[in-house]
């Protein structure tokens, strides 16, 4: 079985978020599983030097630059790059300017990608066909539409919706110089309240669609978390499923993990102290025994909540609790953690940007991770604080629901708790929720046994992949069937 990747990012490559590290992860239990998966993705600053073997050849003129395909692999995994220069030869984040701006080409830009990706698909490279295609979020949304229209028999697709709130929505008057077809610009395809939808339109023409959890799957077709695509998702219910994502548990290991002052494991978790006393060095924070150090590792905006927490700053400082958070985002999020930090110094310590060192210190140094989300497909970072045995405190909203057992009566009796969830996301049930971790914290034996509990959950990739395997198979057999 062999499956195309479509993507606008792979870290450790180039990564703004949780798609990254999916796609690089992925494809990798994947072939446990017996599927060949080749990623493709554009071709940034960079990215290219990496590959290993590299071979390329020239496909031409694409929106008018000059284009090839690379070939190669960098750490095991096959790599196709679209490099085209004049579209992606740029510096910093692969989606806006300096100034933080979306490039006002990025339709030209990731159309292209999606068209030599049904190029790839159609006519294989090096050999290579695939027997299926799958495309993730918006910026690879078009590889469904252009095989649709492509007038020749074509592999079936999967898109996955990682993230419902960034579509990709451009101006209608781009249709003709994307080369989308007339035809295909109406409410049951690409065709969004006026505008071209990159995601709508791998909604409409993707032979599956997935999420990545089953909650989200589930919200995704209410008008509250559908994001005006929920009537599109309800009518494709048949075709829409949830698989939850999974960790990398080689990067994300506290028994192998480089970046930390101490490994540890659930049998033998001293080092855990070791790594807690390091980060709150790091932070300049005044440690107490009896209270726990929360941390925070996310994009700081309001899809996140956290705007909640930092109105609920003051009482966790209260509470004696600490805080050390790292983050970048919206700038008025930013000035607010950063005036938090210095009014409570010793409490609140903040490191505006992103290390990913450091967030593998956060994982290990910390004694429990805030993710306040207002909505959350799936979430990484409460996988990643599990494996490290740092209680994940949760909003009860999608991917979150489905991989945190909430610390009630009833699962503390049981012994499966791993964790806190609340709801709604307001300022009372968040106070509500830290009193409650603060309360467990000071129950050494109950937080040891959460702590055991929680690095025992299995948060790998390996029932993902099997899941995917099949609906690859299911895929290709519809095909045939045809």
């Amino acid at each position: 079985m062999r499956v195309l990747f479509v993507a606008s990012e792979c870290g450790p490559l180039i990564k703004t978020g949780g798609l990254a590290d999916v796609v690089w992860s992925l494809p990798r239990a994947l072939g446990s599983a017996g599927v060949e998966a080749r990623i493709m993705m554009p071709a940034y600053p960079g990215v290219a030097a990496r590959l290993e073997g590299a071979e390329s050849r020239e496909i031409g003129d694409v929106f008018g630059y000059s284009a090839r395909l690379i070939t190669g692999t960098v750490a095991e995994r096959s790599m196709i790059l679209l490099d085209a220069p004049g579209l992606f030869d740029r510096p910093g984040n692969p989606y806006t300017d300096p100034d933080g701006a979306d490039w006002a080409d990025n339709h030209s830009r990731f159309a292209a990608l999606g068209l030599a990706a049904a190029a790839v698909a159609l006519d294989g490279i090096g050999g290579w066909v695939p027997d299926a295609v799958h495309a993730h979020d918006w910026q690879a949304g078009l590889v469904p539409v252009y095989l649709r229209h492509a007038g020749r028999a074509s592999p079936p697709t999967a898109i996955t919706i990682h993230n419902v709130a960034f579509q990709g929505l451009f101006p209608a008057t781009a249709l003709s110089a994307l080369h989308l077809p007339a035809e295909s610009f109406h409410p049951e395809g690409i065709e969004f309240h006026g505008q071209i939808g990159f995601l709508k339109g791998g909604l409409a023409y993707a032979d599956r669609i997935t999420t990545v959890s089953p909650t989200y799957a589930r919200e995704l077709m209410t008008p509250e978390f559908g994001m005006g695509l929920e009537g599109m998702l309800r009518h494709r219910r048949r075709d829409l499923v949830g698989i939850l994502n999974g960790a990398d548990l080689e990067i994300w290991d506290p028994g192998t993990d480089a970046a930390l002052p101490a490994i540890y494991s659930v049998s033998n978790r001293t080092g855990k102290t070791k790594n807690r006393k390091a980060l709150a060095e790091r932070y300049g924070l005044e440690l107490s025994e009896d209270r726990p150090l929360f941390c925070v590792i996310s994009r700081l905006t309001e899809q996140k909540g956290l705007d909640i927490l930092l109105q609920v700053l003051p009482h966790l400082v209260e509470t004696g609790a600490r805080l050390a958070v790292l983050g970048s985002g919206d700038k008025v999020l930013e000035e607010g953690f950063a005036a938090a930090a210095a009014q409570h110094p010793g409490r609140i310590g903040v490191e505006i940007g992103y290390d990913e060192e450091l967030a593998h210190l956060l994982q290990a140094g910390s004694d429990a991770i805030v993710v306040p989300s207002r909505f959350e497909p799936c979430g990484l970072t409460q996988l990643y604080g599990l494996r490290y045995g740092t209680l994940p405190v949760v909003g009860r909203t999608g991917g979150l629901a489905d991989t945190i057992i909430d610390a009630n009566p009833a699962a503390i009796r049981a012994g499966v708790a791993t964790g806190f969830q609340f709801a709604p996301v307001e300022q009372e049930p968040l106070r509500a929720v830290i009193d409650r971790v603060c309360a467990a914290y000071a129950d050494r034996a109950l937080w040891q046994r959460m702590m055991v509990s929680a690095m025992r959950q299995p948060v790998g990739w390996d029932e993902a992949a099997l899941a995917y395997r099949a609906l690859y198979q299911d895929l290709v057999k519809g095909t045939a069937e045809l």
